[in-house]
């Protein structure tokens, strides 16, 4: 862990932490620059590198400090025994949302798997990725109940619809969170929204 980037007050912690997160999900750790995340975060990087000390140590405090937000806000209070699809779905959007509102980079960085140029890293991440759990379409897909579904519908096709459809609405909460930087985030709008489209995709595929 990094103690130094913890102690800091949570503004500028979360500006270097999301300055470093989007720089690594969008080019991974060989081709991420510090002097972007410092630039991006508003720090010099020589200030920077006085709470991350080195670029492994901040990836790797990321890939942990990451992991363990979302086991705890999103997969350990995310109820997956719940059998209607579109009630686990909201669920799951409206757990996304609040986690993706503090840091709108994390889904990108957790999930990446593609290895590093360097062994020593490959090494550090596959342990890792060994103990992480993952967020999967078996977890909200899966365990449903099926007698809700309009007769004659080819259930396991109804499914894959609806996960496309769900990555398409998630696409589009993650622009709009990205988007709302310098504006402020109408959460009563989006979930608003949220209802609207899981209500219209309720009389498609519901009796």
């Amino acid at each position: 862990m990094l103690p130094k980037i913890l102690n800091l007050e949570p503004k500028r912690r979360d500006a270097i932490l999301n300055a470093a997160l989007k720089e690594f999900a969008q080019k991974g750790f060989d081709d991420a620059s510090t002097n972007a995340i410092a630039k991006a975060s508003g720090n010099s990087k020589a200030l920077m590198f006085h709470y991350v000390h080195s670029k492994k140590d901040l990836f790797l405090f990321l890939y942990d400090y990451c992991t363990e937000m979302m086991n705890k806000e999103y997969l350990e209070v995310m109820n997956f025994n719940e059998k209607d699809i579109f009630e686990k779905m909201r669920q799951s959007y409206l757990l996304q949302i609040e986690l993706l509102q503090k840091h709108p980079w994390i889904f990108e960085f957790i999930q990446m798997t593609a290895g590093t140029k360097s062994a020593e890293m490959n090494k550090e991440l596959e342990g890792r990725v060994n103990e992480k759990q993952s967020l999967c379409h078996a977890a909200l897909f899966d365990l449903v109940d099926e007698s809700k579904f309009k007769e004659g519908l080819d259930v396991e096709r109804s499914k894959q619809i609806i996960f496309w459809s769900n990555i398409g609405f998630s696409n589009q909460i993650l622009d709009d969170i990205r988007t709302s930087e310098f504006t402020e985030l109408d959460e009563d709008k989006m979930v608003a929204e949220l209802d609207d489209y899981l209500n219209e995709l309720r009389k498609i595929f519901y009796k």
